[in-house]
């Protein structure tokens, strides 16, 4: 019996011992997720693209843009996404701006300074627009699509749904589901506050990126001004456009 005994108090030490290294194991798990979570919040607000940026032809900052992060926070929490997908919209020889009208009430940011946001209303919808080039130019690039990376329980409850790939494919779904409306209308993206851009913190290689014309225009349907990643499942479009 003596060397029976000695087994099940053997198996009782190993089981306590398994089950302390297990609580150890959860601890440090929680204390390094919150770790990340503290260094990517951390690198999202040091890391805020600059006026430069957005002061460059719409062409080359709707190239650009790919990879990059968009961030929006609110009083619900943070959002983010790393951008798939754009439209460059130029200042002339383009019918398919806004800014071809001439400036007015509605569009009016769009004429501002670069790096701001220029967000409209479509069919009570909004779309956002990151302005480029020099105050008073009139040319702005759409963010069509972002893949979400962080916030995802917020941009489903925003967009009523609960599959991840719709959740920001398309330009209004993007503003629906990071609460951007026109209240951001003119915001300023190099603060760092409410609504920004960041660089990529992952280390990859860059995405490889097509161009096709852009999606819904009624007019200067040839221009291929539409950029997006290539292997993303998170773009919009048909797989017509996106071959």
């Amino acid at each position: 019996m003596r060397p029976f005994v000695e087994i099940m108090l053997n198996r009782q030490n190993l089981l306590m011992q398994t089950a302390d290294i297990r609580r150890s194991s959860f601890h440090l798990s929680a204390h390094r997720c919150n770790q990340v979570c503290t260094n990517r919040s951390h690198f999202l607000m040091s890391s805020v693209l600059p006026d430069s940026f957005f002061r460059r032809s719409p062409i080359v900052v709707a190239q650009d843009a790919i990879g990059h992060l968009l961030c929006r926070r609110s009083r619900t929490g943070l959002c983010v996404g790393r951008i798939v997908e754009t439209e460059a919209y130029l200042a002339a020889d383009d019918s398919a701006a806004h800014s071809a009208v001439g400036q007015n009430r509605k569009n009016a940011s769009m004429f501002g300074p670069s790096g701001r946001a220029y967000v409209y209303t479509i069919h009570a919808r909004q779309c956002v627009n990151l302005v480029t080039e020099c105050e008073g130019t009139g040319s702005a690039v759409l963010v069509r699509a972002v893949e979400p990376l962080q916030g995802l329980d917020l941009m489903a409850n925003r967009r009523g749904i609960d599959r991840v790939r719709d959740l920001c494919r398309g330009p209004a779904r993007l503003c629906e589901a990071f609460d951007i409306g026109r209240d951001l209308d003119g915001w300023n993206l190099t603060r760092g506050k409410r609504l920004w851009l960041s660089s990529s913190d992952d280390g990859e290689e860059p995405l490889q990126i097509r161009r096709s014309g852009r999606i819904g225009v009624t007019s200067a349907e040839h221009l291929r001004l539409r950029f997006f990643a290539a292997e993303s499942r998170f773009v919009s479009g048909t797989r017509t456009q996106n071959n």
